[in-house]
Parts: structure tokens; sequence; C-alpha cells
């Protein structure tokens, strides 16, 4: 599911999926050289992390979220990344609305 700067892959992981147990959900970033030069990937890849950590007591505990951030990612502020990213969660009913529980 997506939005104008990023997409968003979801699933929920199984008993079996690893061999580590993980308490929290998992994340991962895809971003590629369409998004720019690598100081500008680099960005674009802290302002996801930065958010993903704010996430984190937020979502599913079994939780994977893979995030691919488009070339718009590049000039779109952390705020509008934020709420693009709370936007697909909410649609894939993996996060409540402010306000009310999950």
């Amino acid at each position: 599911m997506g939005r104008r700067d990023l997409v968003v892959h979801a699933r929920e992981r199984g008993a079996t999926d690893t061999l580590v147990s993980i308490d929290g959900p998992r994340f991962g970033l895809v971003v590629s050289k369409a998004v720019g030069p690598a100081v500008i990937r680099h960005r674009v890849a802290r302002r996801f992390r930065h958010i993903c950590a704010g996430l984190v007591d937020t979502l599913p505990v079994d939780t994977d979220v893979v995030i691919r951030a488009l070339p718009g990612s590049a000039t779109a502020t952390s705020r509008e990344l934020d709420k693009q990213l709370r936007s697909v969660l909410r649609r894939m009913d993996l996060l409540a609305d402010e306000g009310k529980p999950a």
C-alpha cells in the first residue's frame, strides 16, 4: 500500500519465521538510487529510522514492516513522511486512529 513518497509492505510473523526471538515489530528500509545520491539516500533512511522508532510501541509485536522510499521522499519533510507512513499503517489496520485503541 502506498502514498506519494513511500510504499509499505507488512505481514504478521509466524512462530516459526525466525530462529531469534524478537520482542517487537521489525522494520526494513529500501532506499534505492532513484531517490538520489548517497547523501540524500542516507538522510531519507535516517528520517525513516527516527519515525519507525516512534512507532515501535504502537504496532503489534509480531509485525514485519518494509518501507520503500520513492523519489519524492528526498524532498519531503520528516513530518510529511511520518504522516504518510501513519496513514498507510492505519489503512492496513496496524495502527489505531489517533486517540483510539488498535
